[in-house]
């Protein structure tokens, strides 16, 4: 075990868990360096059995023996790097969620056609950036049964800090993509998919379509909450489908709808 203490809030060991942006850990002009923070040990525990590779930990003192202690027995090479809650609060801006952080490799890249190659339901997540809503909608698809997950290139990072511990770890357990561009039907079409847009729309069917729920391969596309799907993604859907409310509310929460819609468009064999 490397417990290595850290006195200062200068100190260059632990940039990644402070004074890296989530862009610089992302790292684009080198992918192969990309780094993601994954925080409390039940999400980090997530994250290694699903094989990702560790670097570094920073932990609570008291933690080493507590929490973190499944971790480190795992993990015994990489450097733990400890200090006092008020100085680790300080380093990262935060109270530590039950007091461990875990710096990780990012995983290589996979193609959008690796994710629908056999795959009978999909999400298509277009330019959702809220953080929260991000890790909501992983771990509704994890949990429902999506077998994967694309992203337009404007849509938040999966591997943010923020929406890894939403997603409860789940964001490591779902294969995800980025779409080359917001144009993505034809890819989908081509893919052997038929595609609903989640929208309210004169044309759209409710969720519970007979037709709908009978498709063999799905692709269900979900847009952000303030702007909804682009026009063009709308008007080249094979469908347009809305969740039927009451009280005269318009829309749900994205992450509450992918929920409704992930359950209601399961496959059915």
């Amino acid at each position: 075990m490397r417990v290595e203490k850290i006195l200062s809030l200068e100190d260059t060991r632990v940039a990644p868990y402070a004074a890296l942006t989530e862009a610089q850990l992302k790292n684009r002009l080198s992918p192969e360096e990309g780094l993601f923070i994954a925080e409390s040990p039940k999400v980090i525990k997530v994250a290694l059995s699903a094989g990702f590779h560790p670097l570094s930990m920073l932990c609570e003192e008291r933690h080493i023996n507590g929490d973190a202690a499944e971790i480190i027995a795992a993990e015994p090479e990489i450097p733990i790097y400890t200090g006092t809650r008020e100085l680790l609060r300080n380093l990262t801006g935060y109270t530590l969620t039950r007091g461990v952080l875990c710096a990780m490799r990012r995983p290589a890249p996979i193609s959008p056609q690796s994710i629908c190659q056999g795959a009978k339901r999909i999400a298509v997540i277009d330019d959702v950036t809220d953080t929260t809503n991000i890790g909501a909608i992983f771990r509704s698809a994890a949990a429902l049964g999506i077998d994967g997950v694309l992203l337009s290139p404007t849509a938040c990072d999966p591997l943010n800090r923020r929406a890894v511990r939403v997603s409860m770890g789940t964001v490591f357990l779902l294969p995800w993509a980025y779409l080359n561009s917001r144009d993505y039907m034809t890819e989908l079409h081509a893919s052997g998919f038929k595609t609903v847009a989640m929208a309210l729309h004169d044309n759209s069917v409710s969720i519970d379509d007979p037709t709908l729920m009978k498709e063999p391969r799905l692709a269900i596309i979900l847009g952000t909450e303030g702007e909804g799907l682009p026009q063009h993604i709308i008007e080249e859907s094979d469908y347009v489908a809305r969740i039927p409310m009451s009280r005269d509310v318009d829309s749900l929460n994205v992450a509450a709808a992918s929920a409704v819609a992930f359950w209601q468009l399961r496959h059915r064999p």
